[in-house]
């Protein structure tokens, strides 16, 4: 099937969680790291699922006006002591605490992200337009050699996606229209809420993100490139 042009895209702004990096196996392994030696024992990886199913609706306290702007670093908290409990962990002490939190700061990248990126860097400006806040960003770049130009994004725009505030805001940065700027992620409604900012969209299929098979092969919606990698990104793209 024929794929929609794509004229003059100068800037490329990924998301982070899924798209670029393994949340789900590198939050079950560091939580396993942190809490096995205290004498914790739990099935990790539903540890993992049950703190991200925390993750919209803690950003729907935000979007809606219910709470104002939170890093996510702070939502993460909060979420994480709402599933404590379930998991029979409850008590901790604030240093295990927050030595957990900051797992989000340690994940691993997909094995093709690093270079990926680094082709598509040389043909474009990079950014991460995520949830995550600045500081987990510049965490997660530094671990994994992500090579932004700027670090985009939620606590940028002071909103979280999907809000379209959040894109547009990316685009002003770089001083570009939105066509301009091409949104690339593994969730096709982020895609879609990007291309009716007028953004130009990729989906890059993860199709194990959420657990083998519990990942997006391919978009539902209509998009300008679909791709199973960054490779294959930056082949399409001339990079």
């Amino acid at each position: 099937m024929p794929e929609t042009p794509v004229p003059a895209v100068r800037a490329l702004f990924f998301d982070v969680f899924g798209t670029l990096v393994d949340w789900r196996t590198s939050v079950a392994r560091e939580a396993k790291g942190v809490l096995e030696p205290l004498g914790y024992s739990a099935d990790w990886l539903r540890f993992a699922d049950a703190w991200r199913d925390e993750y919209q609706p803690g950003m729907e306290e935000v979007r809606s006006g219910r709470i104002p702007f939170s890093k996510l670093d702070v939502l993460h908290r909060r979420n994480l002591e709402r599933i404590l409990p379930r998991f029979g962990l409850a008590g901790l002490s604030e240093e295990a605490a927050a030595r957990l939190n900051h797992a989000w700061h340690r994940l691993d990248a997909w094995p093709d992200a690093a270079a990926g990126l680094a082709r598509l860097s040389v043909k474009f400006l990079l950014a991460p337009v995520s949830n995550g806040n600045i500081s987990l960003m510049v965490d997660l770049a530094r671990r994994n050699r992500f090579p932004w130009d700027a670090i985009l994004g939620a606590e940028i725009a002071g909103d979280y996606k999907p809000k379209p505030r959040v894109y547009l805001a990316a685009a002003e940065a770089f001083d570009l229209a939105p066509g301009a700027c091409m949104m690339v992620a593994a969730h096709t409604n982020d895609l879609a809420h990007a291309a009716a900012c007028g953004l130009r969209t990729a989906h890059v299929a993860r199709p194990s993100e959420k657990g083998p098979g519990k990942g997006e092969a391919a978009p539902s919606a209509p998009v300008d490139i679909a791709v199973g990698s960054l490779m294959e990104l930056a082949d399409r793209l001339g990079a």
